[in-house]
């Protein structure tokens, strides 16, 4: 063990807007509306979020069947499909939606242009609950790439009018290698006015790009199933840098940090920084005597909370 090993804290991490606001939206419904609270999916990938929620009495469901007549259902922050607004819709809850306006602003964007004829090419990864509710505004016409190998494979109906769009949690190089590749086979391609990738995941990858030269060993805090706290870990392991996700303190290995003199700590954008506080402390058991933040942008947004539920 390095005697004076050093923490270097990234600069922005943790929470973003809409993690903020999906937070902030249960809890409002469960302090205005008391429990239980019904959500559809976890609010945010975040085993500690939607533990500290379950606490207050919110329940997490995947199958609308399983929710009373008359309750009310938050909707997640990746956003649904049509089909499940329409469900909800139909079995009369009190429906309060907690979707990321930033995926809020690629659905908008997909129907707009599906009326106008358009076909799609969606980046992003299957299974995503965010990509489930982006294909899911539209019964036909979105194809779902993965990587530059499955661009090959989309056979749209037309090439005349078709658009691009992605997952707002990617990797900036993937999707950018991805798009270029979806561009070669499709010229013509409409792509977003801005990119659709969030501010706060390309924020957060900026950070660990700086960052990664100047430590031996990165920590993301996050989830295994949060995309963009994935992304970080892949990212500096790209850029040659030894590094490990974690959902906690209690998952650091002492062996990951021997003969390290700096450690590289961020935190995915639904990781709340009591947890980061807390991989601090371990750390400093494991030898770190200092700490020390990054330079870095500091992220002023705030997304505005549903109607209904101002206190």
């Amino acid at each position: 063990m390095t005697p004076d090993m050093e923490i270097l804290l990234a600069e922005p991490r943790g929470f973003c807007a809409g993690v903020d606001r999906a937070i902030e939206i249960v809890e409002r419904a469960l302090q205005k509306f008391g429990a239980p609270i019904y959500v559809r999916h976890e609010i945010v990938h975040n085993t500690f979020v939607v533990n500290d929620l379950k606490a207050k009495g919110a329940i997490f469901i995947e199958d609308l069947a399983e929710v009373p007549p008359g309750s009310t259902l938050v909707f997640s922050a990746h956003g649904v499909s049509k089909a499940v607004q329409e469900e909800a819709r139909a079995r009369g809850f009190d429906i309060f939606d907690a979707t990321c306006p930033l995926v809020t602003k690629v659905h908008i964007e997909v129907a707009k242009l599906a009326k106008e004829g358009y076909e799609f090419i969606m980046i992003g990864h299957k299974g995503h609950p965010e990509v489930e509710g982006t294909m899911g505004q539209l019964d036909h016409g979105i194809h779902l790439v993965e990587d530059v190998a499955g661009v090959a494979g989309v056979q749209p109906e037309q090439t005349a009018k078709l658009a691009v769009v992605t997952q707002t949690t990617l990797s900036v190089d993937d999707a950018a290698e991805i798009m270029a590749a979806v561009r070669e086979r499709f010229p013509s391609i409409r792509q977003p006015k801005q990119q659709d990738i969030c501010y706060a995941t390309q924020n957060r990858q900026d950070a660990v790009k700086v960052m990664s030269p100047q430590v031996d060993v990165m920590v993301v805090v996050g989830s295994p199933t949060s995309s963009n706290s994935n992304r970080l870990a892949e990212l500096a392991r790209k850029l040659g840098v030894d590094s490990y996700m974690v959902d906690n303190a209690g998952e650091l290995r002492p062996e990951w940090f021997e003969g390290k003199s700096r450690v590289g700590l961020t935190a995915g954008a639904s990781a709340p920084e009591v947890l980061v506080k807390e991989v601090i402390a371990r750390i400093k058991e494991l030898g770190a005597v200092s700490v020390r933040k990054m330079d870095g942008i500091e992220e002023t947004v705030k997304f505005p909370l549903p109607k209904g539920l101002k206190l």
